[in-house]
């Protein structure tokens, strides 16, 4: 587990990871479960619930009922978004191929605040800034922020094109003012150095699984939308990223089945 103090967004971040993660167990979670999970984690019960109430007044959460419990249930505008997820998070990168997808986008004036909205679905698909006004990023994402884009209802304001760089000599030094990669090597250097000691560690009961893999994959899961997947020739020297991915994966692949038996257990003990 993390040593970090657990802050109030920490402890969101904790519990939507929960949900993330055991969302096809039952459906819902009740809260005295949702307690005891995050008991597990260091996290007090009146910090659940506020939590727990901050999530739905974001609407992230929604109430329940299971076996005649108050329980809570991810809403359901967020299914696809989570079904989404899993295949950033828990899927290996793919070698970025030199093709290029090429993104602009429109808003009249009297609807600026969708701006921001834009700005924020492409830089969560790892698009860097050419210039203002365009934005760039591997090809390979063109159907999954387009997908993002419609549910949003965002894809008629932006325009794509796909396109290759000419200059392929200068083009390393080019990607490093696109993305700030030193910042993204950092994260995966701090990922590394808190976990690496955990891969020689002893086979853990469930309920230590558990409390090793949530913290995992909620400390994990923000890293793949900020790497945008360039090829690793575009890639500074000594790149922390995939020492991290085969790390994480490692341990995912360690704690993902014996977390999941408790957190089955702890739903339905019968």
């Amino acid at each position: 587990m993390s040593d970090r103090p657990l802050t109030a967004p920490r402890q969101q971040y904790l519990i939507v990871t929960a949900f993330g993660l055991y969302r096809d167990l039952r459906g819902a979670i009740p809260i005295s479960v949702l307690i005891r999970m995050l008991g597990d984690l260091g996290v007090e019960p009146a910090s659940v619930r506020s939590s727990v109430f901050r999530l739905k007044k974001r609407e992230v959460l929604v109430s329940a009922v299971l076996d005649g419990a108050a329980a809570y249930a991810l809403a359901p505008h967020l299914r696809e978004v989570f079904d989404e997820g899993d295949r950033r998070i828990f899927v290996r990168h793919s070698e970025a191929s030199d093709s290029w997808l090429l993104a602009t986008f429109t808003v009249p004036e009297s609807q600026r605040n969708l701006r921001h909205r834009i700005r924020m679905v492409l830089r969560r698909w790892g698009f860097g800034a050419v210039a203002p006004g365009l934005w760039i990023a591997p090809a390979g994402v063109a159907e999954a922020v387009g997908a993002r884009l419609a549910r949003e209802r965002l894809d008629s304001y932006v325009e794509f094109f796909t396109a290759t760089y000419r200059d392929t000599e200068g083009l390393k030094a080019k990607v490093a003012r696109w993305w700030d990669l030193d910042s993204l090597a950092e994260h995966y250097s701090s990922f590394v150095e808190q976990h690496a000691s955990l891969a020689t560690g002893a086979e853990l009961s469930p309920a230590a699984a558990f409390a090793h893999h949530v913290p995992l994959v909620t400390e994990w899961r923000q890293l793949p939308y900020l790497d945008p997947g360039l090829p690793n020739e575009l890639l500074p020297a000594s790149w922390p990223g995939g020492r991290a991915e085969s790390l994480f994966m490692e341990l995912h692949q360690r704690w993902a089945a014996p977390s999941r038996e408790y957190a089955r257990q702890l739903l339905d003990p019968r």
